[in-house]
């Protein structure tokens, strides 16, 4: 394929800025013009995906756009109507699809998002604290000069600092951010094991239609966007989850049921996940943390599942196994290759050593921001049947350890062999460990997508 215009797709698509800090502004629109107003004249502030030549910025900006915001800006209707109906409908009313119910179902969101009027998220990157508040006062000044838009609330997140050095960390402990695909056109610093599987073995791109709008994906079919086809081109949708984590839940269950199991408190937490906490892959090294793996580049995420069919390095239910069960279905990986995602965002709140008492009630989690081209067959797909159903991995109803939605009734079963250190073990009575405070659909559109929406030219026909 040609190589992607990266001036006219958002940096927040293409490039992971891991930067430390970031704050999420949710926006209302309630005149359409103004609002325009506000959308052109924000253009001159949106980071690219172009290189960063002269090194990193000390902060970026990125902006997206839900359904209702679309319709609030006034864009014709049938280009309102074009877009995919799981985007039309927005989240919260998807959650029974989801599986959030319960604890996780709307009505125990928070109130940002329970009254349906989040119409922009803009997302602010920064390299430091100070450079993050001057980068937001500009926001915040550009909305108050157009007048085009209401600030609801505002969602800080950032690298968990632990002993002193930001991390890669989530509350759990779990080092994170090493399963984001590669795709084709998209220049980054790829490894092993986050492409595609191919037949004899390696690893290549996935198709460009997985993640970006306007072009083929892995069946050679344009995904479905919005008319114009303009408009859709160079954009991609965005799913963004508020995870609360219950961390004195987590860590009294860990401490409990490894009183119990021969391979001790961190093999067991290795168990959930799919990896050491940190980070090795358990399916690589089933004994023991090994950093040479975790920073060997060729290795930290180039492995399969096929040699260990039964899931006793790795549980069949495990996280990692999941969300991306490589070859684990056969074909090549084929059947998985329509159903991955890109995820951005970071944790929210301070980090508790273990040490130290901690309660579910403090604000901690993780901000969950996935991208792809196609909610329904991706993010949707994984939700409903990896992480809140077990059937493609031959479990029935059991959900994902961690993030299922049990209500205190889930199992889920640490497959073993005849090691003494490796002994089969069931963990029942699973208590929600994460729970869904609220979220949405939004669209991220192009550059140029914006300039149209900015200047009111869009048009179906």
């Amino acid at each position: 394929m040609s190589k992607l215009n990266e001036t006219d797709i958002q940096g927040f698509v293409l490039r992971g800025y891991n930067m430390p800090f970031a704050r999420y502004l949710f926006l209302h629109f309630e005149d359409a013009g103004r609002a325009a107003t506000f959308i052109h004249r924000l253009m001159r502030e949106v980071t690219t995906g172009q290189r960063w030549d002269a090194g990193k910025p000390p902060s970026t900006v990125n902006v997206a756009f839900t359904h209702r915001g679309l319709s609030a800006l006034e864009l014709p209707d049938a280009t309102l109507l074009s877009f995919p109906v799981e985007f039309q409908q927005g989240m919260k009313k998807r959650a029974a699809i989801l599986g959030d119910t319960g604890r996780n179902s709307p009505d125990s969101w928070d109130e940002l998002w329970r009254d349906d009027r989040v119409h922009a998220w803009l997302g602010v990157n920064a390299s430091s604290p100070e450079a993050l508040n001057a980068r937001c006062a500009d926001m915040l000044n550009v909305m108050r000069e157009t007048n085009g838009a209401i600030l609801l609330d505002a969602q800080d997140a950032a690298s968990l600092v632990v002993n002193g050095v930001s991390t890669t960390k989530e509350h759990f402990g779990y080092t994170d951010g090493f399963g984001n695909p590669d795709y084709l056109g998209v220049e980054r610093s790829s490894q092993p094991g986050q492409g595609k599987l191919t037949s004899n073995g390696t690893w290549a791109p996935l198709a460009t239609g997985e993640l970006l709008l306007g072009y083929a994906d892995e069946a050679g079919e344009l995904p479905v966007g919005p008319v114009p086809h303009i408009l859709a081109s160079n954009g991609t949708f965005m799913v963004y989850r508020k995870l609360h984590q219950n961390l004195a839940t987590f860590r009294t269950y860990l401490d409990e049921h490894a009183a119990l199991y021969a391979g001790g408190k961190e093999k067991l937490a290795a168990k959930f996940i799919g990896r050491w906490r940190d980070g090795t892959p358990i399916e690589l090294s089933p004994d023991t943390q090994d950093q040479s793996i975790t920073q060997d580049p060729a290795r930290s995420t180039n492995f399969t599942f096929a040699a260990d069919p039964a899931g006793t390095r790795c549980p069949m239910g495990a996280h990692v196994r999941r969300v991306n069960p490589r070859d684990a279905f056969g074909f090549d990986g084929k059947l998985i290759n329509r159903r991955r995602i890109t995820r951005r965002g970071l944790p929210y709140g301070t980090w508790t050593p273990e040490d130290q008492p901690v309660n579910d009630n403090e604000e901690r989690g993780v901000i969950f921001i996935a991208l792809n081209a196609n909610i329904s067959r991706q993010f949707e797909f994984v939700q409903q049947q990896w992480i809140n159903y077990g059937n493609d991995a031959r479990l029935g109803n059991e959900k994902d350890m961690l993030m299922g939605n049990h209500t205190g009734h889930g199992r889920f079963f640490v497959q073993g062999d005849t090691t003494p250190t490796n002994a089969p073990f069931v963990c029942s009575d699973l208590p929600n460990f994460v729970e869904l405070r609220g979220g949405d659909y939004f669209f991220l559109p192009s550059i140029t997508a914006l300039g149209m929406i900015g200047m009111g030219l869009v048009d179906p026909r």
